[in-house]
């Protein structure tokens, strides 16, 4: 399998993951992807709305999501500032409270979700990050790693 993209700038640095938010989110924001969304965050110095497009899986009145690059990232630390967030999804736009995962039983409920939904756009999320043809192995290896070695977090819906 071919490794990661060293030289792509939208992946490997916060500024570069802040334009390709900025670049999505109008496609995103009128419909997103199956499996994606557009995170609403209030900032936690600022107090003012921030946006992210996110990989945002969907299961029941929970989303899950991960924050690939840990703590350093800057939603997940708003989110978890005030948990309060707005979600827009395929399905529609809810509110909801986000949560760090809390326990075993709940992490593999969020694995599983994470690992199972394969959308056509995932390819193109591949075909960014990997060097080489995407292919559904490759997929699912890549939100492995993602899972794996970010925060997953979960996004209470409101009723």
């Amino acid at each position: 399998m071919g490794g990661l993209r060293k030289h792509n700038p939208l992946i490997n640095s916060a500024r570069g993951g802040r334009v390709l938010s900025a670049l999505q989110r109008p496609w995103f924001t009128m419909r997103p992807p199956c499996g994606y969304g557009v995170l609403t965050t209030i900032g936690r110095v600022s107090g003012k709305p921030r946006y992210r497009c996110v990989r945002a899986v969907r299961r029941g009145n929970r989303v899950y999501l991960v924050a690939i690059k840990g703590m350093r990232t800057g939603w997940l630390r708003n989110a978890l500032a005030n948990p309060d967030v707005q979600l827009r999804i395929r399905s529609g736009k809810f509110g909801g409270a986000a949560r760090k995962l809390r326990d075993e039983p709940e992490r593999h409920l969020a694995k599983e979700a994470y690992y199972e939904l394969l959308s056509p756009f995932e390819y193109l999320e591949c075909a960014n990050w990997l060097r080489g043809l995407p292919s559904r192995s490759r997929i699912r290896e890549l939100h492995a790693g993602w899972f794996e070695q970010g925060v997953p977090l979960v996004i209470d819906l409101d009723r």
